[in-house]
């Protein structure tokens, strides 16, 4: 096998801590099914200082994923972003623009595939009684996810544990509230892998089968939050296809003229 440095192109994910990741064997699958000269690596830095370390380390570097908890620390660190990543203020897509001849690094651009990524899940999940969601989350993903709602013309209520101007509380959902909010997404990091015995604190005994409970988390495939939900009958979905979608739309962004 090939050290990363002997590849055309590198491509990884910075996060912290990274256990929970799939991107690296979805990734390296398809360089190797397509026959792509090009490796991805998980980079599970402590510091988002560290980003230019990584850079400095690989110059066929070419593109990179953030995840949490760098999705909005990281904005200080590149050149420009996208209209998307401007937008929520939170950027999990990098692409490292090189000097042809030299490889030299020019720039740095911010990108985000979650709205795009998410925005494209929306139209299937729709009905008359869900025009209106809850969003369990302040972070970027939630952010994201908030934006792509508002395209498909979905009011969006955050939701917080901690009480700010416009963001409930979890203490303050009433059964009204959740009976007005048909689409309740998870947008926070609770029950992802391996804390798989966490979830929001939300009062699941109000859903009913009209609601929709969409966990952005993927691993496990069924976390605490989706098992809760279908107790009461409500309809669920987890974070898988919309972390295909937004890979699609990572790998287009790092290879486009």
């Amino acid at each position: 096998m090939k050290s990363p440095h002997q590849y055309a192109c590198l491509y990884g994910l910075i996060g912290y801590p990274l256990v929970h990741s799939f991107s690296r064997d979805f990734f390296n699958r398809k360089f190797e099914a397509e026959g792509i000269d090009a490796y991805y690596l998980n980079f599970e830095i402590q510091d988002i200082g560290q980003l230019m370390e990584v850079i400095a380390r690989y110059p066929n570097l070419r593109g990179l994923n953030v995840t949490a908890p760098y999705k909005q620390v990281v904005i200080p660190w590149l050149d420009s972003l996208d209209e998307d990543a401007t937008a929520v203020g939170a950027v999990n897509v990098i692409r490292l623009h090189r000097d042809p001849m030299t490889g030299s690094l020019i720039a740095l651009s911010g990108h985000n595939t979650d709205v795009t990524g998410f925005a494209r899940t929306v139209p299937a999940i729709l009905t008359p009684q869900r025009t209106r969601a809850m969003v369990l989350g302040t972070g970027g993903a939630a952010l994201a996810v908030s934006a792509a709602l508002q395209r498909h013309g979905v009011a969006v209520q955050l939701v917080s544990r901690h009480k700010r101007e416009h963001i409930l509380v979890y203490e303050e959902i009433t059964r009204a509230m959740v009976a007005d909010h048909g689409i309740i997404v998870n947008a926070t990091p609770l029950g992802k892998f391996p804390d798989v015995d966490q979830c929001p604190d939300f009062p699941f005994r109000f859903l009913t089968p009209h609601h929709i409970c969409y966990d952005l988390i993927y691993n496990p495939e069924e976390t605490l939050f989706i098992k809760r939900a279908a107790q009461q009958g409500a309809e669920t979905k987890n974070g898988i296809e919309m972390l295909l979608l937004q890979a699609f739309d990572a790998y287009d962004i790092w290879t486009r003229e």
